[in-house]
């Protein structure tokens, strides 16, 4: 044969150790995170339009960033200081775009009143 004979060997990888308990957490998140889009996804086609569905969706969507912020970019294992620093001011956005909701509905409703 020669030097580029051909051989049939399969390359197994593995991960050595292998970490249940980093394998477990990562099925853990992936659980909660579907758990409440699903929740999402069920009241898109259960409730009706409104502020309240709108408030729903921003309250969850806030529930799942901040989790996947606290995983996968470990910031629920840094300072407190550093979680309330980014979480008031998310606070203050969240309370924005309610009251912006809020204030756009009246102001449609007086539209048609007045009309």
């Amino acid at each position: 044969m020669g030097a580029h004979a051909h051989h049939d060997h399969e390359v197994k990888v593995t991960v050595i150790p292998a970490d249940s308990a980093k394998i477990k957490k990562i099925w853990m998140t992936c659980l909660i995170l579907g758990v409440v889009t699903a929740i999402e996804f069920v009241l898109a086609f259960k409730m009706g339009r409104g502020t309240l569905l709108t408030s729903i969706f921003v309250f969850l969507t806030f529930v799942k960033t901040f989790y996947i912020v606290g995983e996968f970019m470990h910031l629920k294992y840094e300072a407190k200081v550093l979680i309330w620093s980014i979480a008031l001011p998310m606070c203050f956005i969240a309370w924005l775009i309610l009251a912006l909701c809020v204030e756009g509905d009246a102001i449609l409703q007086l539209r048609e009143w007045v009309k």
